[in-house]
């Protein structure tokens, strides 16, 4: 009985490292003419020296925004205006806040190579007083990977806003 339920495992085992031939393998091109792994690709290794020539470039406008001062519950927005400079479509795979009181939006799909695209960002100031600097990181196929934009200002406690607050608790 052991004998047959090890065998039985042996076989599993066995079946399960045998290629499966209805995974397809092949990297396909998109319309531009490059792969997934052309888009995506690492420039540094052990040894070989840094390599920065196939990967795409971000090149911002700017990358910080001064909005000034602004009366506390005010919603500020912002557009960041890029170029891919790059030799490959740009891939933005994610774009982080460092609270929820900053939303930022980027395009999910390439921007080829000599492309323009953008980021939005939101910043709600309710709740938000004095200065602030609010960074969104971009994750990128670039190098370095991770890009910071920043928007960045006053927040004037607001008065009305705090007796409204004040009225609601009672």
């Amino acid at each position: 009985m052991k004998y047959n339920i090890l065998a039985f495992f042996i076989g599993l085992i066995l079946m399960g490292c045998e290629p499966n031939s209805s995974v397809s393998t092949t990297n396909k091109t998109n319309k531009e003419g490059f792969s997934k792994s052309d888009m995506i690709r690492m420039p540094v290794s052990a040894d070989q020296p840094l390599d920065t020539s196939l990967v795409a470039k971000l090149d911002f406008e700017e990358t910080v925004y001064d909005f000034g001062t602004v009366l506390e519950g005010k919603q500020v927005s912002h557009v960041f205006k890029f170029k891919n400079t790059g030799k490959v479509p740009l891939l933005i795979s994610d774009a982080k806040a460092t609270c929820g009181c900053t939303v930022p939006n980027y395009p999910k799909d390439p921007i080829p190579p000599g492309e323009s695209g953008e980021v939005s960002v939101k910043f709600n100031t309710s709740g938000k007083k004095n200065d602030q600097n609010k960074p969104v990181t971009l994750i990128a196929n670039t190098f370095p990977q991770k890009t910071v934009l920043n928007m960045r200002g006053f927040v004037q406690p607001n008065p009305q806003l705090k007796k409204a607050l004040e009225n609601i608790k009672q």
